[in-house]
């Protein structure tokens, strides 16, 4: 056995036994079923900073991320921004949800938009998405720790072994400790995360032969490049044009990633937060004081540098050390990799990149192969542990306990609770097993379904106009409009009239389309004067806690306006004004900051981000401390029915 393969199994026992005593410490301490859910509502904030960050960042970052930009370039390196755009949904909704879940004692978002909404319909829908969302979520990391470890023992591990053994110890530590062990596991997760994608990227560069080689390999892979936009320029640093009117977006000239299709991307990525499972983590703070601090500088800053710069080497570096064959045949790349052949013509294609990047340190630094693997095995079950945790609360409290056994007990309800994780890894590890392709087609819609949530969460956050009738009709519309412009649509409901994503729009954005104006319009035509009295309570106590003072409300404007430019320039159709503004993308003389044009763009709007982020999370108070404290009315939102006051439960 290889000596990097032994310090593969070393690093990854030492990194289960971590896992398992947080486990069986949060097995020990809940007590009831919202310990268990949303750990008492008790969660530290540096371990709700590093553990919501793990969760946002799952190993599609760590392995497909770096993959998908050795494919199509730059342009695909916009979706980098996703470090900002996950945490704006954040900004948007996590303070207020916290402030209801206290108020009112939800444990799961069923019971929120059940509860203000009047409807129990509503609760099913969610949790039909948390479970659409997270069995392929989670078959796609288990999935991908099989093909990882499968590559780094040399075939020692079967793909599926590996899979079904990894995963064991992921399903243990929830079962047992609940949201709790997933949040303090999270939290070495995520700096395993951000180091390993650091010290990946520092390897490449290395195996490159430094930062100018990098540049000027780059100049030479675009030369020879023959998948051209339509202004000429090399698919690897330039945008192929705001929008292309295709019938499917993988059928653009130059690549996919025009403007739209960038902008509408990240509106599905922004689905991670809008998701139910991240309701569920604001629940469980004690208070919002960690959100800022995670939205601004752990994911924006943090997490967003990291990729802005190190998976755009790993990437665009993996061309030049001999993944890439024609440029192996040209004498512009070194055989470093020793791959055999190009590398999309190996089984996992693009995803291969980082593992064969990890397998360069085999003979020099084994014992580094051994970390950077558990490195990635934590980051694919960092987002998986997560959704595994509260969708079993879903589960247990919105079907089990309302439609079941009301008056379950605790111990009943945690139980139920760590079946349904048994039951949801099953489901997961079962459709990564035996069906390839139905995990591949499941998981292209899973985070385009967590963004049809944004209507109803802006009518429980802040627009009270949007009725029961409207939100419920709009989030259907925009669940089937996702499927019919996703992969599952053309293959399994046989729709031909168009292709995956078309006019280069990704799935998320014609949902969003859908949604928003059947919730609009229906809500127009389905007021109801003693319905819009009973929202209007909740949006009277959340402008009594988290209005802006007086003084700050002439800012509203600024903020605004710096959203809209944002994404605008950053990354919707002004984005490609980065094609050239910085250089010509055909003379690298002319490159300003000494890299293409595209890459400068990013990092500078990468830094304007992160101001746009301070601007609304600290000075605008969108993730600050409310003022006035707020009372508890109830512990658990069950007792709602036995509680004094004039909130109503619906029947």
């Amino acid at each position: 056995m290889a000596s990097h393969v032994i310090w593969l199994f070393v690093f990854v026992g030492l990194y289960w036994i971590y896992c398992i005593f947080w486990g069986v410490k949060g097995a020990r301490i809940a007590k009831t079923a919202s310990d268990y859910f949303i750990a008492g509502r008790q969660i530290p904030l540096w371990v709700f900073v590093l553990a919501a960050t793990a969760t946002s960042f799952s190993g599609w970052t760590f392995i497909g991320h770096p993959g998908l930009i050795y494919r199509d370039g730059l342009q695909y390196a916009f979706a980098s921004f996703y470090a900002i755009t996950i945490p704006f949904t954040g900004v948007i909704f996590l303070k207020r949800q916290w402030m209801l879940g206290k108020r009112f004692g939800y444990v799961t978002p069923g019971e929120m938009f059940s509860h203000y909404y009047q409807s129990n319909i509503i609760r099913l829908l969610v949790v039909l998405v948390a479970l659409i969302f997270s069995i392929p979520y989670l078959g796609l990391q288990f999935r991908a720790s099989g093909f990882l470890f499968n590559v780094l023992t040399d075939g020692l591990l079967g793909v599926e072994a590996g899979m079904w053994l990894l995963s064991i110890v992921v399903v243990i530590y929830v079962m047992l400790g609940g949201l709790r062990a997933v949040a303090y596991v999270d939290t070495a997760q995520c700096i395993m995360l951000a180091v390993g994608i650091v010290i990946i990227g520092l390897i490449t560069l290395n195996a490159v032969g430094g930062w100018h080689a990098l540049q000027e390999g780059i100049f030479k892979m675009t030369q020879v490049d023959t998948k051209l936009t339509p202004d000429g320029y090399s698919h690897y640093i330039a945008i192929p044009g705001v929008i292309q009117f295709v019938k499917s977006g993988l059928l653009a000239k130059g690549g996919a990633w025009t403007g739209v299709m960038i902008l509408t991307y990240m509106f599905a990525l922004m689905g991670i937060q809008s998701a139910p499972a991240f309701s569920m983590w604001a629940f469980s703070n004690r208070n919002p004081k960690p959100f800022a601090p995670q939205q601004v500088w752990a994911s924006s800053a943090g997490i967003g540098f990291i990729l802005i710069v190190f998976t755009a080497m790993q990437g665009l570096g993996g061309h030049l050390i001999g993944a890439d064959a024609k440029l192996l045949e040209l004498g512009i790349a070194k055989d470093v990799l020793k791959l055999g052949k190009d590398l999309m013509e190996l089984p996992g294609k693009q995803g291969m990149l980082v593992p064969a990047l990890i397998r360069l340190m085999a003979d020099s630094a084994p014992w580094l192969v051994g970390i950077l693997a558990v490195c990635a095995l934590a980051a694919m079950q960092s987002t998986g542990s997560a959704y595994m945790s509260t969708a079993s609360g879903m589960i247990t409290r919105d079907v089990y306990r309302f439609f079941i056994n009301p008056d379950a007990t605790h111990s009943q309800q945690k139980l139920v609770g760590r079946i349904a994780v048994f039951l949801i890894a099953g489901a997961a590890l079962l459709v990564a097993t035996y069906s390839k392709d139905a995990l591949v087609l499941l998981g292209g819609l899973a985070v385009a379904y967590g963004f049809q949530m944004w209507p109803a969460l802006i009518g429980v956050c802040y627009w009270p106009w949007l009725t029961r009738q409207g939100i419920i009709l709009g989030l259907i519309a925009g669940l089937v409009a996702v499927t019919c412009t996703e992969s599952i649509g053309q293959k399994w409901l046989g729709i031909k009239a168009w292709g995956r994503w078309p006019l280069t729009i990704h799935s998320a954005g014609w949902g969003i389309i859908f949604n928003f104006t059947i919730a609009i319009i229906v809500s127009a035509f389905t007021q109801d004067k003693k319905a819009m009295e009973h929202r209007l309570k909740f949006h009277a106590f959340l402008q009594e806690h988290a209005g802006l003072p007086a003084q700050k409300k002439k800012l509203v404007p600024l903020a605004w306006a710096i959203t809209l430019i944002w994404f605008f320039f950053a990354i919707g159709p002004g984005a490609v004004l980065g094609n050239t503004i910085f250089g010509n993308p055909k003379d690298m003389s002319t490159w300003i900051f000494g890299m293409p044009s595209i890459w400068a763009w990013q990092i500078i709007w990468w830094a304007l981000g992160v101001f746009m982020m301070w601007f609304l999370a600290y000075k605008m108070e969108m993730s600050t401390m409310p003022d006035k404290e707020i009372k508890a009315l109830v512990e658990d939102i069950a007792d709602l029915k036995k509680a004094r006051f004039d909130i109503d439960m619906p029947d």
